[in-house]
């Protein structure tokens, strides 16, 4: 810029050297040069201006400035306009003063910049262009499915690809929220391998994961000292991969939790280490459920239905889900066997499997029996049935051995009751 400035000003200097002629009857007046100080590139547009001005003068004697032909001065510019002394130029020869050259270095500067500006988006762009545009669809902020983000989510597909119910997990309180924020690399992936080697199968992992999406969030370190505990405690490889998959909540529980709840079985049951390890390993659930409900079924073996602490005990290592079984279904059964079949507590012991029985099973055999006069369960008489037979045996079964009666027969008979 500082070039072009020195270059008006030699043009300007060679000007006052030859002289300009105009008029020979005429002498010009004085015409004011603008003398000023450039501190921005703003001052250069204003000089520049400036120049063009008096060019114009020279041209025109009655050419006049108004104040509208300066430009506004901006922030940071600072220019000062004063007259100079007058210059006072003879004519002597007819015609105007021709200054060669100077329209073309008095055109406007037009600032050059690095960056390329973006392209405009109203610009026509060709169809193989607009083909190669990706446009990612918009998430919804809110959303009742996950169904919305499972396409935008990596974790969520590859669980999806697991066989894990993502319609199930979304209907569950922060679940959702819960998945939306975990990274499949470093979140999921590590824990679907230390499932695998714990003995979780691998198409058995996707139903693992909905019922316990939460072992996702747990930290590995804790996982390993779970497994480890089970392993001091003298349970198979086995055992662990058997109590894990049907108990996934298992390995949310920490060690001291693991620890009190075998110690309640022991004592409460009276077993030895090797049983309690066998009550566990075939229901895992009592390990993982509340303990409140085994509490009040204890209660009501021992005192409602008059069990002793050692029937109890056999009967809980023969059928486990006694401990979790309902209230109401353990005394309504009870009460039908003892009260109305009249079979003594020690032969509902030798067969405890009755209790995993539905009642109107029970009751529709028990009445067809009772009916042909073949309802015995006395094993000291003839004719004996035992409880096995009765709950155990198909329809078909039961009619020819026990009832000694044709299938259509017991079919009339219960649409009778």
């Amino acid at each position: 810029m500082s070039s072009a400035l020195c270059s008006i000003c030699c043009r300007w200097s060679a000007l006052r050297i030859s002289g300009l002629v105009f008029s020979s009857s005429k002498t010009m007046k004085a015409i004011p040069v603008a003398s000023f100080t450039l501190q921005s590139r703003t001052g250069v547009h204003t000089h520049r201006r400036s120049l063009v001005q008096s060019h114009r003068r020279l041209r025109n004697p009655n050419f006049s400035s108004s104040a509208t032909d300066s430009p506004p001065s901006r922030e940071g510019d600072t220019v000062h306009f004063t007259e100079s002394s007058p210059l006072q130029y003879t004519n002597y020869d007819h015609g105007k003063a021709e200054l060669p050259g100077l329209e073309d270095e008095l055109q406007p500067f037009v600032p050059v910049f690095n960056d390329v500006p973006s392209q405009s988006p109203f610009q026509d762009l060709s169809e193989e262009k607009a083909l190669h545009i990706e446009v990612s669809p918009l998430l919804p902020p809110t959303s009742f499915t996950l169904r919305d983000y499972v396409d935008q989510s990596e974790t969520l597909t590859k669980l999806v690809l697991l066989g894990v119910d993502l319609s199930k997990l979304e209907r569950r309180p922060n679940v959702a929220n819960m998945l939306l924020r975990l990274d499949f690399d470093r979140d999921v992936k590590e824990r679907l391998l230390f499932l695998k080697d714990v003995g979780v199968k691998e198409d058995f992992l996707g139903a693992f994961l909905t019922r316990n999406p939460f072992v996702l969030t747990e930290n590995i370190e804790n996982l390993q000292k779970r497994v480890h505990y089970l392993q001091s405690q003298k349970f198979s490889k086995e055992a662990i991969s058997r109590m894990v998959s049907a108990a996934p909540y298992l390995l949310n529980f920490s060690v001291e939790r693991l620890d009190n709840r075998l110690g309640f079985y022991q004592k409460e049951l009276q077993l030895s280490t090797q049983k309690t390890r066998d009550l566990v390993t075939r229901l895992p659930k009592l390990l993982t459920n509340s303990l409140e409900p085994v509490k009040e079924n204890l209660k009501v073996c021992r005192i409602e239905l008059g069990f002793r602490d050692n029937e109890i005990q056999h009967m809980v290592t023969c059928v486990p889900k006694l401990l979790l079984a309902s209230k109401s279904k353990l005394t309504r059964l009870f009460d039908y066997l003892h009260n109305t079949m009249g079979i003594p507590h020690h032969l509902i012991t030798k067969f405890p499997q009755v209790f995993n029985a539905k009642f109107l099973r029970v009751k529709d055999r028990h009445l067809f029996l009772e009916h042909l006069g073949r309802a015995q369960y006395d094993p000291s008489q003839p004719n004996y049935i035992s409880l096995e037979s009765l709950v155990v045996l198909p329809d078909d079964v039961f009619c020819v051995t026990l009832a000694k009666a044709t299938l259509l027969d017991f079919e009339t008979f219960q649409k009778m009751l």
